[in-house]
């Protein structure tokens, strides 16, 4: 099939619940092929996730997920203020949540969390050069931990446990393939 027989046209959008995190939308539909229908779509600031490294191991944060009702251990991440680029978001979030700031910040890649609701991407960074300022700077309702966990001890434990969420695990795909990972390269794999 052509790929331009798989393209939709919106023919009219509708917001039908704002909230402080996301807009959702009902959007009437028509493909090339005639069908039409109502389907759902949410727009969302930018998000950021940080893979900070510091000396040989990962900046983690450790915080409660209301979706989940449980504590999850994740990279540092945030959503874009209105005006501010992704790479800045990544240096803001970073140093408000563990107090480390970047000297050196790399774009590892973009993606979308998840194509058949969301509109927006997030961005993940690799933040190097880090320094310490000693305190965080935390937003009124956050509440969070930040550690250093060896590099191996994250990989080898995502997908388990308090380290499940999707977005580590992608940006832990993007520094792995930034870093020149191959299978066996990890200590212990073989």
């Amino acid at each position: 099939m052509d790929d331009a027989k798989l393209i939709w046209k919106t023919l009219k959008k509708k917001k039908i619940l704002h909230t402080p995190v996301f807009d959702v939308h009902m959007q009437h539909e028509k493909s090339s092929a005639g069908m039409e229908g109502d389907y759902v779509a949410m727009t969302a600031p930018e998000w950021v996730v940080i893979v900070p490294v510091y000396e040989d191991r990962f900046v983690m944060v450790r915080q409660w997920r209301h979706g989940e009702d449980r504590i999850t251990v994740e990279f540092p991440g945030g959503v874009g203020d209105p005006g501010e680029g992704p790479s800045d978001t990544a240096r803001r979030e970073l140093l408000e949540e563990t107090g480390f700031r970047a000297g050196r910040i790399t774009e590892l890649g973009r993606c979308s969390p998840n194509p058949a609701l969301f509109k927006n991407h997030f961005h993940v960074f690799l933040a190097e050069d880090l320094v310490q300022t000693g305190s965080q700077h935390l937003d009124a309702d956050e509440v969070l931990n930040f550690m250093l966990l060896p590099r191996e001890q994250v990989v080898r434990s995502f997908g388990t446990g308090e380290f499940t969420h999707a977005f580590t695990g992608t940006a832990l795909a993007f520094y792995m393939r930034h870093a020149g990972y191959v299978p066996g390269s990890f200590p212990g794999e073989g």
